[in-house]
């Protein structure tokens, strides 16, 4: 016996890669809904070896169905999650809508998964940022050995983050570099994308962060520790794919580099490539599709008593949005629905 799964948003980029990792990870199905806004109506998508034709989020009835995986922006969502979740469907949302609400659980699984018991009071389960999410598989199991003071991080973070319309900016902004007359001008970023990197994502706050690095700071705190201290600075870099995040930890603790690489290769969810040698290291390019958060250039932070250096890549995609979701629906159906 399986479950009744909604994918809300399913057209897009996120919601694409949820319908492709639920088939992938062969998650328990009986059936399944792929939901769109009216102007997508009607578009087929993919789940495994299927064709879905989607539905209207708008005029969906979500009672019966288990759960539903939302990745719609936050208006849509604001709109529609309370509808399914008042119909007895669990939500698991992809925006950042109900991140911050001390009532909605905010989970990675690897990292918080007894926080699943608290989406009751909701029935809403709210998945991280992207960035966050591949940072805080990585801090977890060294905050469990040495317990964390502080965290400079910053972050390399691909156009795919921006949506379809980033995308094409890219692709459409190189392109015009080398053909004279088919120049484009930024739209979706304040800059030139191609072959630049911009020092800004989402809008600025009072406090001079972006609202990209607030969320960092803030969802770190919520997920793993709140005495931790976060600093971060969030950039856009011309890779379509993939982000990647440079990482200062500064401990209570004194942790060696070979203990923290031990401690990493065995934590969940992490792949180490370290070897100081040309290549030995990940790059976006290569964790494309892939489900793990990789994890390379480990190394003494001489400059304060207890610190580590390490670089962080992950599919933002994935990891960082339709992974993430899907493994928290694995871990409802585990801990709670015991269905599947």
């Amino acid at each position: 016996m399986g479950y009744k799964v909604v994918v809300a948003g399913a057209t897009g980029n996120v919601g694409r890669e949820m319908l492709n990792i639920l088939a992938e990870r062969e998650f328990p199905v009986d059936e399944i809904a792929a939901l769109a806004s009216r102007k997508s109506l009607g578009t087929e998508v993919s789940f495994g070896d299927k064709t879905l034709t989607t539905k209207d989020l708008d005029t969906f009835d979500f009672t019966g169905w288990d759960m539903a995986l939302f990745a719609v922006g936050s208006e849509a969502t604001k709109k529609y999650a309370p509808k399914a979740a008042a119909a007895g469907c669990v939500v698991i949302d992809n925006s950042s809508l109900y991140r911050y609400d001390p009532d909605v659980p905010l989970i990675v699984p690897e990292v918080n998964p007894d926080a699943i018991e608290g989406y009751a009071k909701k029935n809403i389960i709210a998945n991280p940022n992207c960035s966050t999410a591949q940072m805080v598989v990585a801090l977890k199991p060294l905050h469990d050995r040495a317990k964390i003071k502080r965290v400079v991080v910053s972050t390399y973070q691909s156009v795919s983050g921006a949506g379809k319309a980033g995308i094409d900016e890219l692709w459409d902004q190189t392109k015009g570099m080398y053909v004279p007359g088919q120049e484009v001008d930024p739209t979706k970023f304040t800059k030139q994308i191609a072959f630049n990197v911009i020092p800004h994502i989402d809008v600025f706050m009072d406090s001079g962060d972006t609202k990209e690095e607030w969320k960092m700071i803030t969802e770190t705190k919520k997920i793993v520790d709140p005495a931790i201290k976060v600093t971060a600075t969030c950039v856009r870099v011309p890779v379509f794919v993939g982000h990647s995040e440079s990482i200062n930890i500064e401990f209570e603790d004194f942790l060696d580099e070979d203990e923290a690489r031990d401690i990493l290769r065995e934590a969940p969810g992490i792949l180490v490539v370290d070897k100081r040698e040309d290549g030995g290291y990940v790059t976006p390019v290569e964790c494309v599709g892939d489900f793990a958060t990789f994890i390379s250039r480990i190394r003494q932070d001489v400059t304060v008593e207890n610190g580590i250096n390490l670089w962080c890549v992950s599919d933002n995609l994935r990891k960082g949005a339709a992974l993430n979701a899907v493994q928290i629906a694995e871990l409802l159906g585990r801990r709670v629905l015991r269905k599947g």
